[in-house]
């Protein structure tokens, strides 16, 4: 039997993968990464005292902070939505996380995603068979040799299935799910990048012909996209259709205007280590999104120009654009 050092939340999933590592006949060491000091401690030492595993934790907050938390809040100084799950995948979990491992003399580790590591030779990350919780869209930065060391317990089981086995065996599970950013607890973006100084100063708000049409209080409150919130009176919707960091300036258009046909590309990389050739994928540009066919062609400097069938609603600069091939994750890079 091997070590495995599992990631613990204190929540259903992360217990889930445990006891199915468990079942499987291998042992899993509990470890609860220190992030973001919202970390539940606790939970997750209660859930491993239950399974009777050692339980640890691991101190990553200068490392989370430098790494995640300050490349989001300047990545929306630079008039970008970035998704720091991206970051933390890259740089903690499957970074720092691997270090912790090491110290505990564990080969592999293993998360509570929804996703499925395949080998046949090669690794291939493919989607979960839970379609509605399915968490590959996060995972495009691994590459063949994270894959390697890396096991997904829930990546064929459906939530419901997880949420059983936990309940069979009466583990004390918190009840809430994880918010979609751990480090901004109260879900106040805008408020957050404030308290660091990252929100932005104050600037204009004109539309797509140049048209002045008031003042924003900082780029960082404001989203591609975004309707509400925006302050402004019109005769017909306007939307975010642009963050202009240079000259601090929020566009608006109408609806028509945030569609785009061609998406560009930068940090282009395919889990299979290979380089990018010119092909067709489906492509996801956001987790909430639903991917859609495109062509894919390397402009000859790690990124990429993307090519829709039909154009998209919001591509937002910072978010991933990741590559499918049916079930399959070919790779991704950044939106630009």
């Amino acid at each position: 039997m091997g070590r495995i050092a599992v990631g613990m939340s204190g929540g259903t999933d992360s217990a889930a993968a445990a006891l199915a590592l468990l079942h499987a006949g291998e042992t899993p060491i509990g470890v609860t990464l220190l992030l973001s000091g919202h970390e539940d401690v606790s939970g997750a030492e209660a859930v491993c005292r239950a399974l009777g595993i050692e339980f640890h934790t691991a101190d990553c907050r200068a490392e989370f902070d430098a790494s995640v938390v300050q490349p989001f809040a300047e990545a929306y100084l630079r008039g970008e939505t970035p998704n720091p799950c991206v970051f933390c995948n890259r740089q903690i979990k499957f970074g720092a996380f691997f270090r912790a491992a090491d110290d505990l003399g564990c080969e592999k580790l293993a998360t509570g995603h929804y996703a499925i590591n395949a080998y046949d030779g090669q690794h291939h990350l493919l989607k979960g068979a839970d379609t509605s919780k399915d968490q590959s869209y996060f995972l495009w930065t691994l590459d063949q040799e994270k894959l390697s060391r890396i096991v997904f317990p829930l990546g064929k089981l459906t939530k419901r299935e997880a949420r059983a086995m936990v309940l069979e065996a009466k583990l004390p599970v918190q009840s809430r799910e994880s918010q979609d950013i751990c480090f901004v607890p109260d879900g106040d973006c805008g408020g957050f990048l404030d308290r660091l100084g990252f929100a932005g100063t104050p600037g204009e708000v004109r539309d797509t012909s140049g048209k002045l049409l008031g003042s924003h209080n900082g780029l960082g409150r404001y989203t591609i996209g975004q309707r509400k919130g925006l302050g402004i009176a019109a005769d017909r919707p306007l939307y975010v259709v642009k963050k202009d960091a240079g000259t601090n300036t929020v566009i608006l258009g109408g609806e028509e205007e945030l569609y785009a046909g061609k998406v560009i590309l930068r940090d282009v990389q395919l889990v299979s280590g290979g380089g990018l050739v010119p092909m067709e994928a489906e492509v996801r540009l956001r987790y909430t999104r639903s991917s859609a066919a495109a062509k894919i062609e390397p402009d000859g400097n790690d990124g990429a120009v993307l090519t829709f069938e039909k154009p998209q609603r919001a591509p937002a600069a910072g978010q991933s654009a990741v590559f499918y091939a049916g079930d399959e994750v070919l790779g991704g890079g950044f939106i630009r």
